[in-house]
């Protein structure tokens, strides 16, 4: 990456989206974007080692600080191109975000989305006022139609990353934050095509030239990170950071994130999903996976943030109710405080009360019983019995384990 010593800072009028720029964006969507919360977080703080600041863009009217630069570019357009009205592509995010200013300003718009994007976003989308339509398995597949559709009918394509205005709506996330708190060290922003750390960098390198700016993509889809270390890392799979799933990013934030950012993290799925239960589960506050990739790259390498005042975003909080439902409930599983058990027992009358009588005894709760007495390699007088039990977390687990197995019960987690 590149060196960030004062002297070698590049100019920040040299590149096609300045800092000036970014200050004119927020007074155009000033009144009509929430300027939300950059908050400090005790307890996070000390989980993590560092002092640690929350920038709630999940709290925006679309959940998501894509409103932004949406609006943004939608307030510089002509009156002509008004009338013939705008086309984007999105996973989700952009779309809303579109779609919402698009209606308020009298717009007409048409979103593409890919096949695959969770539902709430399809349907928010619609919701907002736009005609949505969903094509194409990948976000490149989606933009190639939706440039041949908007050019058919002479609409302009609103980009949701790589374009001045829109990058520019982005960098106001980064005013925000270090008028909020001037102090920080080190600013942590999810990259999908760059757009928000494009704009946050411009921004905060302007006012404070020592702050590290560090990226965040997941391991699935490093496709900034191959960009700027001219790596070959596959992109591809199902990732719950759906909302920064992008194989290629764009022209113009790539040129800027070289210059201006610090240093990209990769984070797995568990580590997102590790992010996303403990954001609800302290901060009592719902961020989709791409928001919480930021806190994930932290919570996963504390030492590179220890002692330093770090302003994390949290880019967005749309997820699906069933998704938030999988990714809690696995995460009880890592922390050993939902587990399922498997059993073999004879098959004959007051076993189960058996086992049910010793799980009460070492305090664990039963959520779930079934009995496999057909698919098993068991002799037929016996049967595989198979539990999900409750407990407090792994040492209790250990000591329920360790319950079984002194009563002679061959007992396995699965």
């Amino acid at each position: 990456m590149a060196d960030m010593s004062p002297t070698a800072i590049p100019d920040l009028g040299g590149f096609p989206v300045t800092p000036a720029d970014v200050h004119a964006a927020a007074a155009t969507i000033h009144g009509a974007v929430v300027d939300t919360p950059c908050s400090y977080s005790r307890t996070l703080s000390s989980i993590c080692g560092c002092e640690l600041w929350l920038k709630f863009e999940n709290l925006q009217f679309t959940s998501s600080f894509k409103e932004r630069g949406a609006l943004n570019r939608l307030a510089a357009l002509t009156a002509e191109e008004r009338a013939h009205g705008v086309v984007a592509m999105s996973a989700g995010n952009h779309a809303q975000g579109v779609a919402y200013h698009a209606k308020r300003l009298g717009i007409p718009a048409t979103i593409v989305m890919p096949v695959g994007t969770p539902m709430v976003k399809v349907e928010n989308t619609r919701h907002h006022g736009a005609e949505v339509v969903v094509t194409g398995a990948t976000l490149e597949e989606a933009a190639a139609f939706a440039r041949s559709h908007g050019e058919a009918r002479g609409m302009i394509f609103v980009h949701p990353y790589d374009d001045p205005l829109v990058i520019a709506g982005q960098g106001t996330v980064g005013l925000e934050m270090l008028k909020a708190v001037p102090e920080l060290d080190t600013l942590v922003v999810p990259i999908g095509g760059g757009g928000l750390i494009s704009g946050i960098a411009i921004a905060a390198k302007s006012i404070k030239r020592s702050v590290r700016i560090l990226g965040v993509e997941a391991w699935l889809y490093p496709s900034m990170y191959n960009a700027i270390h001219g790596g070959n890392l596959p992109a591809r799979g199902d990732t719950l950071a759906e909302g920064i799933a992008v194989k290629s990013p764009g022209k113009i934030t790539s040129e800027i994130v070289r210059s201006l950012v610090d240093d990209i993290a990769l984070v797995n799925e568990a580590e997102l999903e590790r992010a996303v239960a403990t954001l609800i589960s302290i901060e009592k506050t719902v961020v989709e996976g791409a928001g919480a990739a930021g806190l994930a790259a932290i919570m996963s390498d504390p030492l590179r943030f220890a002692g330093e005042k770090v302003g994390l975003v949290l880019s967005g909080g749309n997820i699906d109710t069933r998704l938030i439902a999988s990714v809690l409930t696995r995460e009880l599983a890592r922390e050993g405080r939902l587990t399922q058990l498997s059993l073999d027992i004879p098959d004959r009358p007051g076993q189960l009360a058996a086992v049910a009588s010793l799980l009460a005894e070492a305090g664990a709760n039963i959520i779930e019983v079934s009995h496999q007495r057909t698919f098993s390699d068991l002799p037929a007088k016996a049967t595989l019995l198979q539990l999900v039990i409750e407990t407090r977390d792994s040492a209790h687990l250990d000591e329920v384990m360790a319950k079984l197995s002194a009563s002679g019960l061959s007992a396995r987690c699965t």
